[in-house]
């Protein structure tokens, strides 16, 4: 079972997509999709969970689009997450077994800890594949 669902998986690479979006026009959805290689009807609805989490803007029209409501450096992956997974889980409810029920209210902070980064870290690892592919040719 993973702990990151699709919905998670996609929203990432959506708001990575904006992220990288260097124009001050608003990026279309279509092109969202495409780059990110996400159904554009569920996208659509990722979006809108992530524009009631104030992470991304939204403008209406023939030009309209997506933006980020702030800089890479001011959104975190966690919230990301949190937005589009409503929490980060470890397992589905609580257990019978107060000693697990710590345990996993202990991994999920700590799982909380790792994806506690800015979204603009993730230009770190372009990098690391541009070289991975450098060494591979």
């Amino acid at each position: 079972m993973p702990l990151i669902s699709t919905k998670g998986v996609y929203g990432l690479a959506a708001m990575y997509e904006l992220s990288r979006h260097t124009s001050d026009a608003p990026m279309q959805i279509r092109d969202i999709s495409a780059n990110a290689s996400i159904p554009q009807n569920y996208l659509e609805q990722l979006l809108s969970k992530l524009r009631r989490a104030q992470l991304v803007t939204s403008i209406r029209g023939a030009r309209g689009g997506y933006l980020l409501a702030k800089s890479p450096e001011d959104i975190k992956i966690v919230d990301i997450l949190v937005a589009l997974e409503d929490d980060i889980k470890i397992v589905d409810s609580k257990v019978d077994n107060p000693i697990l029920d710590l345990f996993f209210e202990e991994s999920k902070e700590k799982m909380k800890e790792i994806f506690d980064l800015n979204l603009s870290k993730l230009d770190e690892y372009q990098g690391r594949y541009n070289q991975f592919l450098h060494y591979n040719i």
